[in-house]
């Protein structure tokens, strides 16, 4: 098992890119404490992670509350005695899709406002956990919009590139320190209701079905396809796991070629 004995804390555990990756650590021996704003669903995750034979814990902990996050992984140390790995996996919020020039400048800072702002709270409270032990993975997890230009998306794409600049800025001054700072960047992942939910407006706006907007945008990657929840999961294991000691302060491109480094 790649984690085995790993105390893993995943963010937006009920959602699907959570509940995928917290599985999938659960499948390779993490032991993990989850959490997520709606409790329920955090909570019927990780009984279905006890009920395959992993272990898992349910919280409710808001990922913009900065005593919340804080007095979690606390009480998370002092019951585990350390913080291995943690992944934020919260959902950008839904904002108007409308051209930048016709966007307010509220709706443009909510993507940093919640997004970039979570990331850098639930990240900068694990580091200060694991400098102690001096060995630590924060687990980031961005979009192909912040690398490319897409009409209509708002603050999303930034949001998405602070992010990844968030990760290289934790990854030079944590490395020193033996703690690893990765991101990851999908595609857009048509089994998520978010995605689902996205393509359907987008199609609508051109005057499109779902599954022709869907079709262009696979038609722009190399694969042909989009990435899919069992990629990124399986991805974020091996980042997260030892055998992957060499790599920090990077992007982990699962784009299908949507995005060529």
């Amino acid at each position: 098992m790649m984690l085995k004995d790993k105390i893993a804390v995943v963010y937006g555990a009920g959602g699907d890119v959570g509940s995928a990756v917290a599985r999938a650590f659960a499948r390779e021996g993490a032991k993990l404490f989850l959490t997520g704003r709606s409790l329920r669903k955090v909570e019927a995750v990780a009984a279905d992670i006890v009920g395959g034979g992993g272990v898992a814990e349910a919280a409710e902990v808001d990922a913009l509350d900065e005593r919340a996050v804080d007095q979690h992984l606390s009480a998370v140390a002092e019951k585990a005695a350390r913080i291995d790995i943690t992944f934020n996996a919260i959902s950008l919020p839904k904002v108007p899709k409308s051209p930048l020039v016709e966007l307010s400048a509220e709706h443009f800072a909510l993507p940093f406002m919640s997004y970039a702002q979570a990331n850098f709270l639930t990240a900068r409270s694990a580091a200060r956990h694991m400098v102690g032990k001096r060995s630590g993975v924060i687990l980031t997890i961005t979009g192909t919009p912040g690398r490319m230009g897409f009409a209509n998306v708002g603050g999303t794409g930034p949001a998405y590139a602070a992010v990844v600049a968030l990760t290289r800025g934790l990854s030079v001054e944590l490395g020193p320190q033996g703690i690893r700072v990765v991101c990851l960047m999908p595609n857009a992942i048509p089994e998520t209701t978010t995605i689902r939910e996205s393509f359907g407006r987008f199609a609508k706006a051109m005057g499109v079905a779902p599954a022709q907007f869907q079709a262009q945008i696979e038609g722009t990657t190399h694969l042909k396809r989009l990435t899919t929840l069992a990629e990124l999961a399986n991805a974020a294991v091996f980042l997260a796991s030892d055998q992957a000691s060499g790599m920090t302060g990077t992007v982990a491109n699962l784009s299908g070629g949507g995005v060529v480094d």
